[in-house]
């Protein structure tokens, strides 16, 4: 095991270039098994969960050429097998997105139930109605899920909650499809565009990505492609949190402006100030401590469920009361408690939290809850005064590739160590 030290009190300045989106790799690497040809795929962020999933298509039969640390060619030909037990699935979410890619090349799937950060119940009660709408049979047997057809055939499917992992599955089991499947009150995330783009870009028929209704008329073969993937707007929202936090200056490249708007308009808020170019963003921080503010987190293009913990961080530092109003996961407070073990003054209830700002954060033993959660917990270690250790960083390395170096050199005291139990294991191997 391994854990994160911070020296706080740095302030960060610089520039920091933003890896490929998390979200939209876990879609887009198993979406590759609905292509007859070779798939090349750039821009890969270099993180656990992406190579989790890669490691996954390998297991089933694909044939892996690395090309450098973000670019990877995907030969699908030789997959074979529809199942996937829970050794290959615990670990995380997005492992789901294979029911999916397998219904639409086998028209098959059996996959054990997805892992992943635990902060509420994430059924996926609308990704079956979608898979049944379509013409599949759907069971749960012996912890799988289980889910055949005869042929799929395109249907109309009004989800009854807006749900990026149905919107994503449904997608994936609909392109080869026969006839038009139309998804309504589908998820608009980014990353739903970029899916979507990727397909195309293989000869898929799809429209409305990025609006509420989505047209997916099916085709009989998709080719290979070479596709980048979209810069992630949620490594990005955090290190733009993080200069606000420590009182910086920070240039923020490779991103998306537009997909970050309602990130910035947040910061604005709070006094910061915010120049956008082309594909960067300059974020400077006011002198002063920042301002309070009311959040509320909806899927998009509302503020982001998955920034709640990083701006809830900066809040508790913030000079006046806010209020942080979670309006998507049951439980996603969970990392509260590690915040106030550093001196933050939050008070839960439900989904609602009212944030006091105090004037600084003081340094502690922390862990991290989740994966956001313990982006949370770099924040506040950087901004607190003394030493503060991060456990549990497994979770951080699923969705940020480098962080511990990229905040370095932005100025930050951190680093990585390995814990007294990881060398005894070690020594004992």
């Amino acid at each position: 095991m391994e854990k994160i030290i911070i020296n706080g009190g740095h302030i960060l300045r610089g520039e920091v270039t933003i890896s490929g989106a998390k979200n939209a790799a876990v879609a887009i690497i198993p979406a590759v098994m609905l292509s007859d040809g070779i798939c090349r795929i750039e821009n890969i962020p270099c993180i656990s969960d992406v190579n989790a999933i890669i490691r996954i298509l390998y297991d089933l039969g694909a044939s892996i050429k690395v090309i450098d640390k973000s670019t990877v060619e995907i030969d699908p030909s030789h997959i074979n097998s529809f199942v996937l037990p829970s050794s290959m699935t615990s670990g995380m979410r997005a492992s789901s997105y294979f029911i999916g890619a397998m219904l639409g090349r086998f028209k098959k799937a059996r996959v054990a139930p997805p892992g992943g950060c635990d902060f509420g119940v994430r059924p996926i009660d609308q990704h079956i109605k979608g898979f049944e709408a379509l013409g599949a049979k759907v069971i749960i047997d012996n912890g799988m899920v289980d889910a055949r057809a005869e042929t799929l055939t395109g249907s109309s499917i009004f989800l009854d909650k807006v749900s990026v992992g149905a919107t994503v599955n449904i997608m994936l089991a609909a392109v080869k499809a026969t006839g038009l499947t139309i998804i309504e009150n589908s998820a608009k995330e980014p990353h739903i565009v970029d899916l979507a783009n990727f397909l195309n870009s293989m000869g898929a028929n799809i429209m409305g990505a990025g609006t509420d209704v989505i047209k997916i008329r099916g085709v009989k073969t998709l080719h290979g492609t070479t596709y980048s993937i979209i810069p992630d707007q949620i490594e990005a929202g955090t290190y733009m949190i993080a200069a606000v936090a420590t009182k910086g200056e920070v240039l923020v490249k490779n991103v998306i402006p537009k997909h970050l708007e309602s990130i910035t308009a947040k910061l604005i808020e709070t006094g910061a100030l915010i120049e956008e170019f082309d594909d960067s963003i300059m974020i400077r921080s006011n002198p002063n401590r920042p301002k309070s503010c009311s959040v509320l987190t909806m899927p998009h293009p509302s503020f982001p469920t998955d920034m709640q913990p990083q701006m809830t961080t900066l809040l508790a530092i913030a000079d006046g009361v806010s209020t942080v109003t979670e309006g998507v996961w049951d439980n996603r407070f969970r990392y509260v408690d590690q915040l106030t073990l550093m001196g933050a003054k939050i008070k839960v209830d439900g989904r609602f939290a009212v944030v006091t700002g105090v004037e600084m954060l003081s340094s502690a033993p922390v862990h991290a809850s989740d994966l956001r959660a313990g982006a949370a917990m770099i924040i506040a270690g950087l901004v607190a005064n003394g030493t503060t250790e991060v456990d549990n960083i497994e979770y951080i390395d699923r969705g940020y590739e480098d962080i511990v170096e990229k905040l370095g050199a932005l100025g930050a005291d951190i680093k990585r160590v390995r814990t007294a139990d990881s060398n005894l294991r070690k020594a004992a191997l």
